[in-house]
């Protein structure tokens, strides 16, 4: 008697089956937030309708939708937004700079470490945004004095962080550079900072929103049109609506932000097994 083969599909293997999850894992991460989204505008439009909550503290989102699509076809947004940019990328380049340039100065030089220790130990913790009333009086009230206040605010964090990433440089990097004969500056410029760029990017990644935020707070306080003095104008005059849109206004502009800041990542730090583990997946 002959024995019968009975063939069974065969069962997909491990590696047929990871591209398809990782696909599904990857468009619910890109739907997931629209999701989300989705179900708070469908919940903020339920309790005004119901008038579970008066119109005059929560609008419907036809209202504020209505007044974001004025302000962009009258080019308010477009002005209000250049402004609040501008004056977050001034203040933002110069902590930058002067944040670096001190971190690594006090990685290099003991006498600057010595004198600005105690400062940075001093100074971090203050709330920054608490000496707009001086910053005002010394600077004046227009844009010098906001930017300075952004500058600020945000140097402190970049100066700490890059003094501990260019400290925490491995020294067996250091050691190897010098036993080819590199140079001072080169050892800095080509191992010293490139150890340290990930850490240092990633402070000034937490430092940009800071500065926007601390742009907002300027214009709400000082004026000077932007999109916190526009805000605070609809707040002032009761304009439910102009209050919501000016939210929604700041969070596309902040959530702008945050992408370019990491794309600007990607750019900066090619060869990063961060930036190429995400080229992969």
């Amino acid at each position: 008697m002959t024995d019968t083969i009975i063939s069974r599909p065969a069962a997909a293997s491990p590696s047929r089956r990871l591209p398809h999850r990782r696909w599904a894992n990857r468009a619910f991460d890109r739907i997931a937030p629209f999701i989300l989204v989705t179900l708070l505008i469908l919940l903020w439009q339920f309790l005004t309708a119901a008038q579970i909550v008066i119109p005059f503290l929560l609008p419907p989102p036809a209202a504020v939708i209505r007044w974001v699509i004025d302000d962009v076809t009258s080019g308010r947004f477009f002005m209000n937004a250049g402004l609040t940019l501008y004056r977050t990328f001034a203040g933002f380049i110069l902590s930058a700079v002067v944040g670096v340039a001190i971190g690594i100065l006090m990685t290099r030089l003991r006498f600057v470490r010595w004198f600005f220790d105690p400062v940075m130990s001093f100074g971090l913790p203050i709330p920054k945004i608490a000496l707009l009333p001086a910053f005002m009086l010394w600077f004046g009230l227009y844009d010098t004095s906001k930017i300075l206040m952004v500058a600020f605010s945000a140097c402190f964090q970049v100066i700490v962080s890059t003094w501990q990433a260019t400290q925490n440089t491995e020294r067996e990097l250091i050691w190897s550079a010098r036993a080819v004969g590199a140079s001072e500056r080169a050892i800095l410029w080509e191992v010293v900072l490139r150890a340290a760029a990930p850490q240092i990017i990633t402070a000034l990644q937490f430092t940009m929103p800071l500065c926007l935020i601390v742009v907002l707070i300027t214009e709400m306080q000082m004026g000077g049109q932007g999109l916190g003095d526009a805000m605070l104008s609809a707040a002032r005059y009761a304009k439910t609506a102009g209050v919501f849109a000016g939210i929604l206004e700041i969070g596309f502009v902040g959530f702008c932000v945050i992408k370019g800041m990491e794309w600007l990542r990607r750019r900066l730090l090619p060869w990063h097994q961060e930036t190429l583990r995400k080229d992969t997946t």
